[in-house]
């Protein structure tokens, strides 16, 4: 899968790519509207992307089976939003779980339109470094990568100077 031009463009410009929290009612149930909400205000404030299923929402909507159903949602929205734009919004997607599991979610960020797969590598602590750089290969063969670093004290994996060179030698 290539990138389109256009959203090559926008990176390589430069552009504010907000980690997009999960809009809740009052009862801490997903609201649709209000995540429609944000995401339009969001795109009047000049962003020049979105990151889906990552930070505050990454971890916890695959729990609840809100991981599928978010994705698909943002894609209508960030379809109906690009119409408007002269330029799409680059769209990244979080990609978590073992190999398996990241794939499966890297398919469904593509199918919904996202143009990366932003991976955390938390599912492979104590793996080696030539394990998580092939879980990064074949993440990248269902969707371009987006770097990204979580901390350990976060629930991230120390990777040293090595992985992110490996890593950006990557094809995507």
């Amino acid at each position: 899968m290539t990138v389109d031009t256009r959203v090559t463009r926008v990176l390589q410009r430069g552009c504010v790519i907000p980690a997009s929290p999960l809009a809740l009612d009052a009862d801490r149930r997903w609201n649709r509207e209000r995540q429609r909400k944000l995401w339009e205000y969001y795109d009047r404030s000049g962003v020049g992307g979105m990151a889906i299923a990552v930070h505050t929402t990454q971890f916890a909507i695959r729990d609840v089976g809100l991981f599928q159903p978010l994705l698909e949602f943002a894609g209508e929205v960030l379809d109906e939003i690009d119409r408007g734009r002269d330029e799409p919004l680059m769209r990244v997607a979080g990609v978590c779980g073992r190999t398996d599991q990241a794939i499966r979610e890297a398919e469904w960020a593509r199918e919904h339109g996202f143009h990366y797969g932003l991976v955390s590598l938390s599912a492979w602590k104590g793996a080696s470094l030539e394990e998580c750089l092939e879980h990064c290969r074949r993440v990248a063969d269902v969707i371009p990568l987006f770097g990204f670093y979580l901390q350990p004290a976060v629930g991230g994996v120390e990777l040293p100077y090595r992985f992110w060179r490996e890593l950006c030698e990557l094809e995507r």
